[in-house]
């Protein structure tokens, strides 16, 4: 049995391009001329790949690389051996990413089941509207007055409900759900996300939870990428909102009457609950978890685990349960190292 390689397939680029896309500084020719096929780690590299070194505790690794080329710093690339070609950026990591992107522009976007424009095994329901060139997979289902637009693929047993709206270029997964959601252009939609299901909203009583009617929406805007397995709930009286943008992780979970806003950066497991308001280059951390009616400020970063029950301001770094300035989190932290040393004596760290 042949092992495939999946996404590796790359007609390659000359070092003189790679170097254009970059920027990057390129020692005299003849070496402008070998391709690059394909990109690796230091360690795993071969002489038709590129690689990046971009910190000093890698000198080891990087002294025994066999990668062809390797962008690097002009400080690091000393560190190489004479056979690798060293391109000097300022950031190897990121140029290396954009180097990437252009060799594997299809690993970009997830790949389809079915040929560009298919709907065969599809029900897609007679008043649906698709535009030209979309790809429906076997088993999913259309609802009645959709709409979809050209160069969307939708994946295998997903369910596009009534009403929904799908831009252009979109890539909806395998089993996802979407009901009640208005979807903009160059959207990823990983498989089994579940959109515009009933926010979580109950009157506690002594007689039973009173059920709180759901009639809002969940607005996707353009360039949003939402990860494996994530629900985002509809709005219970105004809609959910996902602004332009943002990257959502997988199996995180989006409130009713949530609104996260441009660019922001949600990482696996994170809990938002409902009317919270994450403003626009936020980023929040594996784990976090946000109460009710909680906002945090633009371009703050909260780290994992944390538990956000009041307001953050605009540009700060929280941490801790209950989530805090970083600083006073780490002060709070020593000051129990030292109570718990005091308490039980020198002995304590033995014990741990």
């Amino acid at each position: 049995m042949n092992e495939p390689v999946f996404l590796r397939h790359s007609r390659g680029l000359t070092l003189e391009v790679v170097a254009g896309l970059v920027g990057a500084t390129l020692p005299p020719a003849p070496a402008h001329a070998r391709r690059i096929v394909n990109v690796a780690p230091l360690d795993r590299a071969a002489p038709c790949d590129l690689s990046f070194f971009d910190h000093r505790k890698y000198c080891g690794v990087a002294a025994a690389t066999h990668a062809g080329a390797c962008l690097t710093t002009a400080e690091l690339a000393k560190e190489l051996p004479a056979r690798v070609v060293a391109l000097i950026v300022r950031e190897p990591y990121r140029a290396f990413v954009t180097v990437a992107r252009e060799m594997f522009a299809h690993a970009l976007r997830p790949s389809s089941l079915a040929p560009v424009g298919e709907i065969k095994g599809a029900h897609v329901h007679a008043t649906a509207r698709l535009e030209d060139g979309v790809t429906i997979e076997p088993g999913a289902v259309v609802g009645p007055r959709a709409e979809i637009g050209s160069g969307t693929v939708i994946g295998a047993n997903a369910v596009i409900g009534d009403e929904v709206r799908i831009g252009r270029d979109c890539s909806i997964g395998a089993g996802a759900v979407l009901a009640a959601t208005l979807v903009g252009d160059r959207v990823i939609i990983h498989p089994g996300c579940k959109l515009g299901q009933d926010g979580f909203g109950f009157v506690m009583g002594g007689k039973g939870h009173l059920k709180v009617p759901q009639i809002g929406r969940v607005i996707i805007q353009d360039d949003v990428e939402i990860g494996a397995g994530t629900t985002v709930d509809r709005g219970a009286i105004r809609d959910t909102v996902i602004g332009e943008g943002t990257k959502i992780d997988n199996l995180v979970q989006v409130g009713h009457n949530v609104s996260i806003g441009r660019h922001c950066i949600l990482v696996a497991f994170t809990g938002i609950s409902g009317s919270s308001t994450i403003e626009d280059f936020v980023v929040l951390g594996a784990r976090v978890g946000l109460n009710n009616n909680v906002t945090i400020g633009e371009g703050a970063q909260i780290a994992a685990t944390s538990n956000v029950h009041g307001e953050v301001p605009a540009g700060a770094r929280w941490g801790g349960t209950p989530a805090k300035p970083v600083k006073l989190w780490f002060r709070e932290m020593m000051m129990l190292r030292r109570l718990a040393r005091g308490k039980n004596g020198a002995g304590a760290e033995a014990d741990e």
